[in-house]
């Protein structure tokens, strides 16, 4: 993965995702900014003037001068991330899919589409082999990638080392999510002080389909989903940053609680031998004690990739439960999407134009 920096471009770069990209990418070992996109609100300008800056401390210098252009494939670019929103997304990604430039979206337009892998790069990187079904439809080197919702990342890496070995067959999830997975502004402060708001606009529905794709399997030119069946209840709570989930699911064979554990602690994702940059020395990451884990302590684990989880036990319903928290808006969205786009790269999927 040595050599020239791939030459990339960020759909949506002042918007709240888009800063994360931006800010996480200014510095990468194999990725290089070339190109930051936005709506013709911001077009014109430098970005610097173009974004209300939320990220920790100032946008790289050589950035800050950057004119924003708009959201047109060029032919100086080996890849784009984006953070559109669904509605722009939905016609603006396969634009450059069909450039030949690959796309890795953080986007739900495209996540559900039948030969558009969804993509934990720990847990289903085999569904990568269906980019050449789009390359073939769009007779084109491009294609889409995407990763899934915030919360599905977290509740999927959670189970897939028990699912692995045990097989998981239905799930009761319960989230507590961070208002920045709402974007900027987002939720009021009225709205959110003193606060729970129990419905996110579709985040049940995805978080109940997703991870069933992503534990599907390729069936010629789609993915044939997990029988796995899923029941969530998502709220927006008062915490910045990190969605908090309570799991109960159900097992294909018979566990202990230390064999269930083990899962956890000796969980070796296939990509580890690969010395991709964000993937973090622990994927997942058991924490002992009986009030963990926490947004405040443990979203940051791992530089923000590691999810946590604790609090294993007995459900009297479908015989196991646990928590887990991770990090929405590293983890869940703009990490999440650099890491898929970092193994693109060193399974070759990715090369410098």
């Amino acid at each position: 993965m040595s050599g020239e920096l791939l030459r990339a471009g960020i759909l949506g770069a002042t918007g709240a995702v888009g800063q994360r990209f931006v800010s996480m990418l200014s510095r990468h070992q194999l990725f290089r900014i070339e190109r930051l996109m936005a709506s013709s609100r911001s077009a014109g300008k430098p970005f610097s003037t173009a974004v209300e800056w939320l990220m920790p401390g100032d946008p790289d210098p050589r950035l800050a001068g950057m004119i924003v252009s708009d959201c047109r494939p060029t032919d100086d670019l080996d890849l784009v991330f984006s953070s559109l929103p669904a509605d722009e997304a939905v016609n603006i990604e396969p634009a450059f899919a069909r450039a030949g430039i690959p796309v890795i979206s953080n986007t739900r337009s495209h996540r559900m589409a039948s030969d558009v892998p969804l993509i934990i790069p720990e847990v289903n990187p085999g569904h990568l082999d269906l980019i050449r079904v789009q390359q073939a439809r769009w007779k084109s080197r491009g294609y889409i990638v995407t990763n899934p919702n915030c919360s599905t990342i977290a509740m999927a890496l959670a189970l897939a080392p028990i699912h692995r070995v045990f097989g998981i067959e239905k799930v009761i999830v319960s989230t507590a999510q961070a208002v920045s997975g709402a974007g900027y502004p987002g939720l009021s402060v009225m709205s959110m002080l003193d606060n729970a708001v129990p419905y996110i606009r579709d985040e049940e529905p995805k978080l109940e389909s997703e991870p069933r794709k992503i534990f599907g399997t390729i069936d010629g030119d789609h993915i044939r989903s997990s029988p796995m069946v899923i029941s969530a209840g998502c709220t927006r709570v008062a915490v910045r940053d990190g969605h908090l989930m309570h799991i109960s699911f159900s097992l294909s064979k018979p566990a202990t609680e230390t064999e269930i554990r083990r899962c956890w602690e000796t969980f070796v994702p296939e990509i580890s031998n690969l010395s991709l940059p964000l993937c973090p020395e622990r994927s997942v990451q058991y924490l002992d004690g009986d009030d963990r884990p926490q947004p405040l302590l443990d979203r940051d684990r791992g530089a923000g990739m590691t999810v946590c989880i604790g609090r294993l036990r007995s459900c009297p319903v479908l015989g196991w439960k646990c928590v887990a928290l991770g990090h929405n808006t590293i983890r869940g969205a703009a990490g999440g999407a650099i890491l898929v786009a970092e193994l693109l790269a060193a399974r070759g999927w990715i090369t410098a134009g």
